[in-house]
């Protein structure tokens, strides 16, 4: 049986790692009110906690880090709150899953990426980061990676899920307020729902318990197939029954941010399927179960 602490557990992927625990499956979820990822204190006894409740039950260990700062523009004028969250808490984690022997999967990000490639991302592809956010992201993997645990990376891309703010909720949003909208169809990526997500981390941890996990320490795991955002408007609102005619397309130089966006941030899910792990479903079938999980 496995025991797992979930920092970042009030997020979209902490929420939907939280749903998964079972009589066979214990999880802690906490939100950082309840453990700050940038609290040392906090970090090392929730680690400690962690081994000792688990091992004294028998179980497995594991601690899955889905707690991140991901205000992409915020992060521009931001970067030391971005860097505490995303390289210093992952530090003070993985080294207090190393002193206990506790393996880490640590969530990352297509932004780790400059977005300018002509094919899928492999993991062993060099970074580089165009943004704070994906310069704290990046930094973060190099903490974990480098601390000695026994610790894996799972960059993903495009996460929506039903708590938290997210482009679907966005667009649905949308759909009630305005006759037309318009969305950029020249940036590339992967839509990936935290539900499908959240299982595929779980089958992670459950191969590194019972078999010492993949050769590979950096992985990656997303919605399969690619779209732009347009494409992804147009299939949220086939969803709700509205006319996807309604969606228009834009350049990204028509909608300006404070932080430059990826054209094209598509991850390359072979190294996941080279593991032995499932890979998740098309993100267009993902979707419609979205919709469908949401309407019961």
């Amino acid at each position: 049986m496995l025991s797992v602490l979930v920092p970042g557990g009030t997020g979209q992927l902490g929420r939907d790692l939280a749903a998964l625990s079972s009589p066979s499956l214990e999880i802690v979820a906490p939100g950082s009110a309840e453990l700050d990822l940038t609290s040392t204190g906090a970090v090392v006894a929730a680690v400690v906690e962690l081994a000792e409740r688990a091992r004294a039950a028998g179980h497995q260990p594991l601690v899955v880090n889905a707690a991140a700062y991901t205000a992409v523009d915020a992060a521009e004028t931001d970067e030391r709150r971005a860097f505490a969250v995303n390289v210093d808490g992952p530090r003070v984690l993985a080294a207090a899953c190393s002193s206990r022997r506790v393996p880490l999967v640590h969530v990352s990000t297509d932004y780790v990426f400059p977005g300018d490639a002509d094919r899928p991302y492999e993991p062993e592809d060099p970074v580089g980061p165009r943004t704070a956010y994906g310069r704290t992201k990046a930094a973060g993997e190099d903490a974990v990676l480098g601390s000695g645990a026994q610790s894996w990376i799972v960059r993903t891309s495009w996460v929506y899920g039903a708590t938290g703010a997210n482009f679907v909720k966005t667009m649905v949003r949308l759909e009630g307020e305005r006759e037309t909208v318009s969305v950029v169809d020249d940036q590339h990526g992967s839509p990936t729902w935290s539900a499908d997500l959240a299982a595929g981390l779980i089958e992670l941890g459950e191969s590194i318990v019972e078999t010492g996990g993949p050769a590979r320490r950096v992985l990656h795991c997303t919605g399969g197939g690619e779209t732009t955002w347009f494409g992804f408007a147009r299939a949220i609102f086939e969803e709700l029954g509205a006319d996807p005619a309604r969606v228009s397309p834009c350049t990204t130089e028509e909608f300006p941010r404070p932080a430059p966006r990826p054209a094209y941030s598509v991850l390359s899910n072979k190294s996941w399927a080279d593991s032995g792990l499932t890979p998740l479903r098309p993100w267009r079938e993902a979707l419609a179960a979205y919709f469908a999980a949401a309407r019961r």
